[in-house]
């Protein structure tokens, strides 16, 4: 009977073993591939559009951070091997073809064609069960939403500095209420915008494969790593913010 004590130690063993929290220094590379970077690295343009601050801006709302910030608030939420896997399938083969079709908007005559698609959409609409899957896509990789949190937060930090211009007080509760007129414009505006993009980025590719690069966004990793951003958005920009 000796024999079975360490046999129930091993068994029992992982039921003890705590899992390792992740840290901000963990997530560049799930960042990089995700979006997120590319939305930090977005921000500083933005909200710069138009204004003589633009040192200020550019200091405040740097690239390096807004992500330092973001990996901040977010690690807590995650475990280390959650981040790897979502390294893991946001690199896989199949999302860097998705990743380099988005890359080609970008590319010479790439804007100018996404222009001349949109206009296409509005009197050739896409198939019924291709939008269904499109909208799956945004819905699970949190795309419109995440584009309508960084417009709200832009809007928000470009009326934090008007109302200073003008010497009117503009607290975090009043920015807030201010932008939140504009909230479900925003979200809708984002939508169309983020599912005509997706439509043009990638028409050539089936939708099988669309289907199959919808699911790696609905991993519970990625998924929890993109909704947690999403919520610690207001955060981000409001401790940024203060810089200013």
């Amino acid at each position: 009977m000796r024999v079975l004590s360490p046999l129930l130690a091993l068994l029992l063993l992982p039921l003890f073993v705590c899992a390792e929290p992740a840290r901000p220094g963990d997530l560049p590379r799930a960042f990089q591939l995700a979006g997120l970077r590319l939305l930090c690295e977005q921000s500083a343009p933005l909200i710069q559009h138009g204004l003589d601050q633009r040192q200020k801006v550019a200091q405040a709302f740097a690239a390096d951070a807004l992500c330092d910030e973001l990996a901040r608030q977010v690690a807590g939420q995650l475990e280390v091997a959650e981040v790897h896997e979502v390294e893991r399938l946001l690199d896989s083969p199949l999302a860097q073809r998705f990743t380099a079709a988005e890359r080609a908007v970008g590319e010479a005559g790439g804007t100018e064609g996404l222009a001349a698609y949109r206009e296409k959409l509005k009197s050739a609409p896409p198939r019924a069960d291709r939008l269904a899957l499109v909208q799956r896509l945004d819905q699970a990789a949190q795309t419109s939403a995440l584009a309508a949190r960084l417009r709200q937060e832009v809007d928000k930090t470009r009326l934090l500095l008007a109302l200073r211009a003008r010497g009117q007080p503009a607290s975090e509760r009043r920015l807030e209420e201010l932008s939140a007129r504009q909230l479900e414009a925003l979200r809708s505006s984002s939508r169309a915008a983020v599912e005509s993009f997706m439509f043009f980025a990638y028409r050539r590719i089936p939708s099988a494969e669309l289907s199959e690069y919808a699911a790696l966004y609905e991993q519970a990793p990625v998924r929890k790593l993109l909704e947690a951003s999403v919520e610690a958005l207001p955060g981000v920009f409001a401790a940024r913010r203060e810089a200013l």
